[in-house]
């Protein structure tokens, strides 16, 4: 059954400026009229709460809004939590500066609307928006966390004015029963997460910091930490193998550590040959 052509795709816009807004709404209407816009957003923070509370599968950001900008939504958007028939939602940046939407369109796992919406391109992006979907609705991987994380990365170092290399955290301090220890990054074979702390492993100490993988994922490396799961990230280089375990879920060993790491749904791309 063609589920994606009997439920409506749900999409949320979020533009700080609201002629922008019914600019891409009057667009959207005439290229993809059975689109259902669930919601506006004026800035980056309201994104956020409406895409957590409607769920869409399509997501419009303003590259830049007050507060958080359409890159720092994003982020946070692609850290929910999904259940195991949901996946993030497919996201379109919507930005006046051209070399920010050649990259994410390059990369693959965003696309991009210059202001203003001109139909014919917005067309284009549409089309590109419903063979995804189409192909998610099919059991393929979709809109992967992962390459999308890497990619938010890469934009936020775009923006910065300073135009310098993103710094990322080298040392972590962290209790280690009653001592306060600091840990090398480049030591730590993976970081799991509960509702307070962060276990931080390495090949021969285990500690807790009160910093979450949401926080910890701008601050490492993403070329050599990768977030396997909404609570999880783990080094690289220090991924042994990657099997499927009875269920078929991916499962991850790690060099000199016998704990197994699970694969969320949303990462499974990151092993795609699995």
């Amino acid at each position: 059954m063609n589920t994606a052509a009997a439920r409506p795709v749900r999409c949320v816009i979020a533009d700080d400026e609201r002629l922008m807004r019914e600019q891409l709404r009057v667009r959207l209407n005439e290229v993809w009229p059975e689109l259902q816009i669930v919601a506006e957003a004026r800035n980056g923070t309201e994104a956020v709460a409406l895409v957590a509370e409607h769920r869409p599968e399509l997501v419009f950001l303003d590259i830049r809004m007050p507060g958080l900008t359409g890159v720092e939504a994003a982020r946070q958007i692609a850290q929910m939590e999904v259940g195991d028939d949901e996946l993030l939602p497919e996201i379109v940046f919507i930005t006046a500066y051209d070399q920010y939407a050649v990259e994410a369109f390059e990369q693959g796992v965003a696309d991009y609307v210059l202001k203003p919406a001109e139909r014919e391109r917005l067309a284009v992006t549409v089309d590109r928006i419903k063979k995804r979907l189409a192909l998610r609705e099919a059991g393929e991987p979709g809109n992967d966390a992962a390459p999308l994380q890497q990619l938010l990365h890469s934009l936020a170092a775009k923006m910065n004015p300073a135009g310098s290399a993103p710094q990322y955290l080298q040392w972590i301090q962290a209790s280690v029963g009653q001592a306060i220890q600091m840990i090398a990054v480049n030591e730590v074979l993976f970081f799991i997460s509960d509702e307070k702390y962060t276990r931080v492993q390495t090949a021969t100490v285990e500690a807790l910091i009160r910093k979450p993988i949401k926080e910890l994922v701008d601050e490492v490396d993403p070329r050599k930490f990768w977030q396997i799961h909404r609570s999880t990230l783990v080094n690289a280089n220090a991924i042994a193998s990657v099997t499927r375990d009875f269920r078929g879920r991916q499962i991850v060993a790690v060099k000199g550590h016998n704990e197994k790491l699970e694969v969320s749904r949303s990462y499974i791309g990151l092993f795609k040959g699995m």
